[in-house]
């Protein structure tokens, strides 16, 4: 039989053992998913409660003590791991940032880094010994970044401030071009300024847009007035080579008939008067309609030559046939006389020698005619053959 005293010493044992299974069920419900430093307060507290209950070393304590601790040493197995994990996660996020800092795209590069620091605090502790050395690391590669960034951003500034001067000058310069009327150099310069334009760099997004916008509404002035110019300037090359174009069609009226009297020939020297006065019709125009103009004067002044070369051999050989027939007639005269000379001898009576001498004299006389036109004759031929040459 139990005394008072040991009875209440036995309800106080299997108090305690009950008190202890339910510390052992708590130490069950613990669930892996939930943060380690939640994990890490149930456990001290069920530690703390576990130490406050009185230990009458039984065998019963043992066995609980053992199987608190199996189910902690899980826990605590799972916790390292856990660690080991966040630990590998966390110094590739450092790789990633150490990456980061190099980079030279700081809006983009800010962006990554700051998704880096979320990724950071959603993976979870590495264990206090890692914690602390790991996260200085990493905020050292972000420090390194952001230092960097900020020291790019003062050049940045100075670079805008730089711009912002340089493209203001920029705008005065195309302002100055707004009257010029010197197309094609103006043209070029409109072309140089927009080239420093763009080796200027921005000015900064608070003033980019409105420097360009005065900038090209000094620009498009003058390409407006130009381009008016050039249309104006395009529909009168167009009448222009219109005009011309009737020009040819006369010009080729006029070949096709292969009559290259004066009338014609007038016609064409005065069709060429005509194409000078019109002007230029544009230089691939002008080259392209002029070489049909040309072509068709070539040949009709071709023909006309060919023409006046042939009536110059005609009359050359009415010349030479005229001088030719004058000169048997000076033969024929000549053998006349020498007839008359012998036939003189028998001649009988003064009056018949006098008037056969006076028909030889005549005879010499018309000799002397002959000769002297066919020396005229000569000459012609001769002088003609010079200017030939």
């Amino acid at each position: 039989m139990y005394n008072d005293d040991e009875i209440m010493d036995v309800e106080d044992f299997d108090q305690d053992i009950a008190q202890r299974k339910e510390l052992i069920e708590a130490a069950k419900q613990i669930e892996m998913s939930e943060d380690w430093n939640e994990i890490n307060k149930k456990v001290t507290q069920i530690k703390r409660q576990w130490k406050r209950i009185a230990y009458r070393e039984s065998a019963a304590e043992d066995e609980l003590t053992n199987a608190l601790d199996e189910i902690l040493d899980k826990l605590y197995k799972k916790r390292n791991e856990g660690y080991k994990g966040n630990k590998e996660l966390k110094q590739k996020v450092i790789e990633k940032a150490k990456e980061l800092a190099g980079a030279k795209q700081f809006n983009q590069a800010s962006k990554k880094m700051d998704e880096l620091m979320e990724e950071w605090k959603s993976i979870g502790s590495a264990g206090r010994e890692s914690d602390e050395a790991l996260w200085q690391e990493f905020r050292a590669q972000r420090q390194i970044f952001f230092d960097r960034k900020h020291e790019h951003w003062d050049k940045m500034r100075a670079q805008f401030a730089n711009a912002k001067v340089l493209k203001e000058e920029l705008i005065e310069k195309a302002k100055s071009y707004s009257d010029s009327e010197e197309w094609q150099k103006t043209s070029e310069a409109m072309r140089d300024l927009m080239k420093q334009w763009k080796e200027a760099g921005s000015a900064g997004r608070e003033h980019e847009d409105r420097l360009w916008n005065e900038f090209n509404e000094a620009r498009q002035g003058f390409y407006d007035r130009r381009n008016k110019f050039y249309d104006e300037l395009h529909e009168d090359q167009k009448q222009k080579y219109e005009e011309k174009k009737k020009l040819v069609n006369q010009a080729a009226e006029i070949l096709e008939q292969q009559l290259f009297h004066k009338e014609h020939t007038a016609q064409m020297k005065q069709l060429q008067v005509d194409w000078k006065q019109i002007g230029s019709c544009g230089k691939a125009k002008d080259d392209e309609i002029w070489n049909e103009f040309r072509g068709l004067m070539d040949k009709y002044f071709d023909g006309l030559k060919a023409m006046n070369e042939q009536k110059h051999a005609q009359w050359r050989d009415r010349l030479s046939e005229i001088r030719n027939r004058k000169q048997d007639m000076i033969q024929d005269q000549k053998r006349q006389i020498k007839r008359m000379q012998d036939d003189i001898i028998g001649l009988l009576g003064e009056r018949a020698i006098q008037d056969m001498e006076d028909r030889i004299e005549d005879k010499k006389e018309f000799i002397a005619e002959l000769e002297e036109e066919v020396a005229e004759l000569e000459q012609r031929l001769n002088d003609d053959l010079k200017e030939k040459n």
